[in-house]
């Protein structure tokens, strides 16, 4: 739990700092970019030590980068449904759901 809010919050700041520029063209780019990057200095600030906290506490980098990989597609699908009212598909679940197996595979040890 103490690796999991901080990598949901500081994926909800990526998803943030990736995509909400799509809904404004109007703005320039360097502008973009450079609100992109404060965006990003947050995620960081978030990001970096919930993976020394799971790491400390036994996760693996392989398992971290997987848990945020899965955290990243959950947040992404709920940021694209309400902020850019894109529809999801049912091709979309199927995806997520194979990387949510593939997740149960990098955390499974077998006793």
């Amino acid at each position: 739990m103490p690796t999991l809010v901080p990598l949901i919050a500081s994926n909800v700041f990526m998803t943030f700092a990736w995509y909400w520029h799509l809904r404004y063209k109007d703005i320039a780019l360097w502008k973009v970019i450079l609100i992109s990057w404060l965006v990003a200095g947050i995620e960081y600030c978030l990001a970096v030590p919930a993976n020394r906290i799971g790491h400390n506490s036994g996760m693996s980098g392989s398992q971290l980068k997987i848990l945020q990989e899965a955290i990243t597609l959950a947040v992404f699908l709920a940021f694209a449904a309400m902020y850019l009212k894109a529809p999801l598909k049912w091709n979309h679940l199927v995806g997520f759901g194979f990387v949510m197996v593939g997740v149960a595979f990098v955390f499974y040890e077998r006793g």
